[in-house]
């Protein structure tokens, strides 16, 4: 009996099991919102995959260099150079955007946080340094995935130099094994994300909307033209090819997780397993994955660029274009070291305010209000910037191809 139901239960398509426990999970949310044991069941899975993604990160990028084959190719180039180019466009949208539909906002209290608060550039770049050095145990558990990047490079390339084949295959099979266990988790995925949505259903309603609707319809719009536009425009630019087939794929298998999620590192394995079935060449995904998941922040310049402006133009403060980019490029390189913490972009608010003489109790009172509304914008924020990591990943191992003459997979040509 339990065979025939699990049987049954993997031979529905992922996407379609996951569309039927958003459906089950609306519903329990709204007739069931004191069931919290419901809510448990997101727990466990957000839980589940922050805890693997660490280990999966640091053993696929040392077993990639051990092996001898990866190198800082042009691949990684390209890559790189289209997470800064989405991101700087995604500031401008989003300053646009701020410009074309200035919002006021609702500040009465005076807002806290035990957050530690960077003070300016300079002091992010050194904790940038710092993590990036920690101790690769601590990385590994604190999620430090700028220290995981850093250690995993170079214990992948100790190993490939110094160390015997028996260790090498060792390696290898713990890949294989930890990537097993992520597929198992994914496998999940639909019972924690019923969970999650009975948990944001219950607590928060639609509340929200009836305060900060206009303000959040602002930061859904702009992200949505940045992931349907500004996008699949990168894109095509890269592969002279229609960019949508390949951006609606990674929405599926990448973006409709995130949305759950609310986190990047948490998604990480679901973008490995994205683009293994893209056909990309594992040595190479398993580094830029990781490295987007970091640095490619266009969701978090969106909110940061969003909400400080807002936060300027309810104080009667006027910003010139140049400034507005300028503070929002500053911020965003700055989100960079704060991703692996919980609405790391939120945190970035007070110094970008403090580039236009805004007080921190005042700009405190607006991450209390990113925090508010961070059932919506925290989700599609961590929808598109995880999704993009697929996208422009294959974008920079399918432009090579292209320039070697071979055949992209027959859904993208």
């Amino acid at each position: 009996m339990f065979k025939n139901l699990v049987s049954k239960y993997n031979g529905i398509k992922l996407n379609y099991r996951i569309a039927i426990a958003i459906a089950i999970g609306t519903l329990l949310g709204i007739f069931l919102p004191g069931q919290k044991w419901i809510g448990e069941l997101g727990v466990l899975f957000v839980g589940a995959m922050k805890g693997i993604a660490p280990i999966l990160v640091f053993i696929l990028i040392v077993n990639s260099l051990s092996m001898g084959k990866t190198t800082l190719d042009r691949r990684f180039g390209k890559v790189f150079a289209l997470y800064l180019i989405s991101t700087i466009l995604a500031s401008l949208i989003a300053i646009s955007a701020s410009f074309l539909f200035p919002q006021n906002l609702q500040l009465a209290h005076e807002a806290s946080t035990s957050a530690i608060l960077p003070k300016g550039i300079g002091e992010i770049l050194n904790n940038l340094l710092i993590r990036a050095v920690s101790n690769p145990f601590e990385a590994i558990t604190q999620a430090n995935y700028i220290g995981i990047l850093v250690w995993a490079v170079i214990f992948g390339l100790a190993i490939r130099n110094h160390a015997n084949d028996s260790t090498k295959t060792l390696l290898n099979d713990c890949a294989v094994a930890v990537t097993a266990i992520v597929r198992w988790f994914i496998n999940l995925a639909p019972f924690g994300i019923l969970g999650l949505i009975h948990s944001a259903i219950a607590t928060n309603g639609i509340g929200i909307f009836k305060t900060y609707g206009v303000l959040i319809g602002i930061l859904a719009g702009t992200m949505f033209f940045v992931t349907f536009v500004v996008a699949p425009l990168i894109v095509s630019f890269a592969l002279k090819r229609d960019p949508y087939p390949l951006l609606i794929f990674c929405l599926k298998e990448s973006g409709i997780t995130a949305l759950f999620t609310r986190s990047s590192a948490a998604n990480i394995p679901v973008n490995m397993e994205a683009c293994d079935k893209l056909k990309l060449d594992r040595e190479f995904y398993s580094v830029s994955i990781p490295l987007g998941a970091t640095i490619n922040m266009n969701g978090a310049a969106i909110t940061i660029a969003i909400m400080t402006l807002a936060t300027a133009h309810t104080l009667g403060i006027s910003v010139d274009f140049p400034t507005a980019l300028t503070l929002c490029v500053v911020s965003t390189i700055g989100a960079c070291g704060a991703s692996g913490i919980a609405g790391g972009s939120l945190f970035l608010i007070p110094l970008a305010c403090s580039f236009l003489g805004i007080s921190n109790d005042i700009a405190m009172q607006v991450v209390a209000v990113g925090f508010i509304i961070g059932v919506v914008q925290d989700s599609l924020e961590t929808a598109l910037n995880s999704s993009t990591d697929v996208l422009y990943t294959a974008a920079a191992e399918y432009n090579g191809w292209i320039a070697e003459g071979k055949p992209l997979p027959r859904r993208f040509r």
